[in-house]
């Protein structure tokens, strides 16, 4: 038995891991249902290229989390790159964002955005969707010639249905003079957004700092351990393999939806059935291995367009030289979709390879790899069913000790650097509040609260 139990070693749960140690505590285990660690945060390595589950870029605007990449990983090891990123519309590349880099679209399109903005909502009224969000953030023009056909791409969702709640940080505000001066010039760099610059690993891929993150662990990882059932009144958690554990705690990361088509209660519960209403879609990430040294110098580009299926294409080799041979670049695509058979997924991949090849004047004879990763929880749908009952899921497993947290445990939007916050916060809030954990918990010094 073991005082906590830990459910995914992706990185909210490894984060966990590591600050309870850090405070003393070891009673805790750590499973994995897959043979390697880092959830979706890995790397494969094929024919001498380096492809990453989609794109991960490292963002850090938090104090305490810039201190803990350079002490536990050394950022010595990252590189730090200025963002080169881009929007393809209207046969023209236009720098992001979008709402205040119009050079070099149509007069008619950058007029109708002006025109837009000027004549945009005052008020946002209240339950309002994502559609009359950026409505009265951006205007008619800006929303519909970006924010709708983007939007709808990447959740594959009806943007009228979907809440507004999970822009914060990530949809960069404008003001009409950035609009005008975005209008009449291209930018001097791109300063916008919370990627403005991000960070990474030299080598190895994305899963390089995951690597050395578990390598800071004191105990190992269960690995190959997946879950078969949860026992909330007896507190057991049993596995496929037929292994079981009981705990006190139970921190699960594993996708919310599936943490409560496996737990077991007196009777079925009304917050079980409930989340079969949770939504998420899913992503094909395609990567290609080309031989052609000077493919591009973008980071990403946005796709909005329906000409493209896909939302987004990004090329790993401007991350860091050595995620292709020399001469060689190397790109991914994300292609994302809710509920659709799996043929229909895999001829809208051979489209979206196909449109990328012919929109980067790539050959098939200069492709040397292709793999294709198939992402089954990429991003939750907003809807205000989400909204309305999510808290109510939560603070019911809660009450069983059972805590699901990070990006699909909490069900939410969120980045690398969030994954390592919510782990800290979720070891954190069990040793201080739980007294059958206080008598093992040593205080951080003063130095590491003031960070």
């Amino acid at each position: 038995m073991a005082k906590v139990v830990i459910i995914g070693a992706g990185l909210t749960g490894i984060s966990t891991a590591y600050h309870l140690e850090q405070a003393g505590f070891t009673d805790y285990k750590l499973y994995e249902k897959e043979a390697t660690a880092g959830g979706l945060c890995r790397s494969i390595y094929q024919d001498g290229f380096t492809f990453d589950y989609t794109g991960h870029l490292l963002h850090s605007n938090n104090p305490y989390f810039t201190t803990f990449l350079h002490e536990t990983i050394g950022i010595d090891t990252f590189n730090t790159v200025n963002r080169k990123s881009f929007i393809y519309s209207h046969n023209t590349y236009t720098h992001f964002p979008f709402q205040s880099n119009l050079y070099g679209l149509p007069e008619t399109v950058i007029a109708e955005c002006i025109e837009g903005f000027v004549s945009k909502p005052k008020t946002l009224k209240k339950n309002a969707n994502f559609y009359d969000w950026a409505l009265h953030m951006f205007g008619k023009g800006i929303t519909e010639q970006f924010f709708v056909p983007y939007q709808q791409k990447i959740f594959d969702y009806d943007i009228h249905k979907l809440s507004s709640s999970w822009t914060g940080r990530f949809v960069p505000k404008t003001t009409l003079t950035d609009i005008i001066k975005g209008a009449l010039r291209p930018p001097l760099q791109q300063e916008a957004g919370y990627n403005a610059n991000f960070l990474y690993p030299k080598s190895g891929g994305i899963y390089f700092w995951v690597q050395r993150l578990i390598q800071k662990l004191k105990k190992p990882i269960k690995t190959q351990y997946c879950v078969d059932s949860i026992d909330l009144t007896n507190k057991i958690v049993t596995f496929t393999n037929g292994d079981f554990e009981h705990f006190d705690e139970l921190i699960t990361t594993m996708p919310l939806d599936i943490l409560l088509t496996l737990i077991k209660e007196p009777a079925e519960s009304s917050v079980k059935k409930a989340g079969k209403k949770l939504l998420c879609n899913s992503v094909a990430n395609f990567n290609l291995g080309i031989q052609n040294p000077n493919l591009t110098d973008k980071h990403w580009i946005y796709l909005p367009e329906t000409q493209f299926p896909h939302y987004r294409i990004g090329f790993y080799h401007n991350f860091s030289s050595s995620m292709a041979p020399e001469g060689c670049s190397s790109l991914y695509g994300e292609y994302a979709y809710l509920k659709k058979e799996k043929s229909e997924v895999k001829n809208t991949i051979d489209t979206a390879i196909a449109s990328t090849k012919k929109l980067l004047n790539i050959s098939d004879a200069q492709v040397i790899t292709q793999r294709v990763v198939h992402i089954p929880h990429a991003y939750v749908i907003y809807n205000p069913w989400r909204e309305k009952n999510l808290p109510a899921i939560l603070e019911h497993l809660t009450s069983y000790n059972v805590h699901s947290i990070g990006r699909y445990g909490a069900w939410k939007y969120s980045s690398m650097q969030e994954a390592v916050l919510d782990g800290k916060a979720m070891a954190e809030s069990l040793l201080i509040e739980k007294s059958s954990l206080k008598s093992t918990y040593v205080p951080q010094s003063p130095k590491e609260e003031r960070i």
